[in-house]
């Protein structure tokens, strides 16, 4: 199941496929959506404090093709350590096979994981192109958009403004704040540029398994096994990527229920049913294994953030988040937002 054929069976497995998807349905909701957009990008800068320039290119496509985006903007991503990589173990012609083996297992690997992600997510604001050019495109994932709102009997119109409202949030997040943008792909460069051959790994790793046994705790944590074989340095990396997205999802969550509740009838069942969908989905140990347990938690703790910011100093101070990278707050100090007040206010 190395081959590129053999992954795309298997991301077609996993996506599945919506009866709806390739029905005039479709193509309605491609234009309700750019209309949407358009109407939404207006309302969310007074909502945030952020300023949101122009507006983004506007896509409804289906999971195959959102997972195939997802993979060619990672592809790119990685490029420069993938030929790192390959430079050095191409001394020999076992060494390169085994190169392009280990680029065939993770092309399956992300399709895999991204192949059961894309039954839950409803859209995405792009940074970084399938063509690895910087982005400005905000796409949604039309079929689970129609499945959502024919299984939960949601009012489509609501639905469809409400899912705008997270998306576009997150847009004013990097393009009203000028530095973020580069700092968070900074950090992706980092999070690559770590994952080079480390000698003794797997006698590291046995280590942290004993002493996590020893403890008590899970031998797999809530960042999966990438945190398991992460190096101390991929570690401190991860933790700043936490920290942002906690604070990046959670600000999105508070804002489009905030405005949602403002505007939409129906604000607080959607509301309720989607929170409910993440918790039954974090009981897999799939979520566990690969991570989006972590993922899952960013958006509980980064709520949580800023409901706490906003209720002791007011909703200028969350912004405060967005002053500079050393503004940022850290995981402890998402998971204690008192310290984080302290620090910068």
């Amino acid at each position: 199941m190395t081959s590129r054929a053999g992954s795309g069976r298997l991301v077609t497995r996993l996506a599945g496929t919506y009866p709806l998807a390739e029905t005039y349905h479709a193509s309605a909701l491609q234009a309700q959506m750019e209309e949407l957009t358009s109407e939404v990008s207006a309302i969310v800068p007074e909502a945030t404090g952020l300023a949101l320039p122009g507006s983004p290119a506007t896509a409804v496509i289906g999971r195959s093709e959102w997972i195939e985006r997802n993979v060619a903007a990672f592809e790119h991503l990685t490029e420069p350590a993938r030929l790192r990589l390959r430079e050095r173990m191409s001394e020999s012609e076992a060494g390169e096979r085994a190169a392009a083996a280990a680029d065939r297992f993770v092309q399956v690997e992300t399709r895999a994981m991204l192949g059961f992600l894309s039954r839950k997510v409803l859209g995405q604001y792009e940074l970084v192109l399938p063509t690895g050019e910087d982005g400005d495109s905000v796409s949604y994932v039309g079929p689970n958009i129609l499945a959502l709102e024919r299984v939960h009997q949601f009012s489509p119109s609501e639905f469809r403004f409400w899912v705008a409202l997270h998306e576009l949030t997150h847009r004013a997040q990097f393009q009203g704040v000028p530095w973020l943008k580069s700092y968070f792909l900074d950090l992706v460069g980092e999070l690559v540029d770590l994952s080079k051959p480390e000698p003794g790994k797997l006698a590291r790793v046995v280590e942290e398994l004993v002493r996590r046994r020893a403890a008590g705790g899970p031998l797999v944590d809530d960042r999966g096994l990438f945190g398991l074989f992460a190096t101390p340095k991929q570690n401190e990396v991860l933790d700043r990527v936490q920290g942002l997205m906690s604070l990046l999802e959670g600000h999105g969550h508070v804002v489009m229920d905030r405005v949602g509740a403002e505007r939409l009838k129906t604000q607080g069942r959607m509301s309720r049913i989607l929170k409910g969908r993440r918790q039954d989905a974090r009981t897999s140990a799939f979520f566990r294994l690969t991570g989006l347990e972590m993922k899952l938690r960013q958006y509980e703790l980064g709520e949580q953030f800023v409901l706490s910011v906003e209720k002791e100093a007011g909703w200028d101070a969350v912004n405060l988040a967005f002053r500079g990278a050393s503004s940022l707050p850290s995981v402890g100090e998402i998971e204690s937002p008192s310290k984080w007040l302290s620090r910068v206010a």
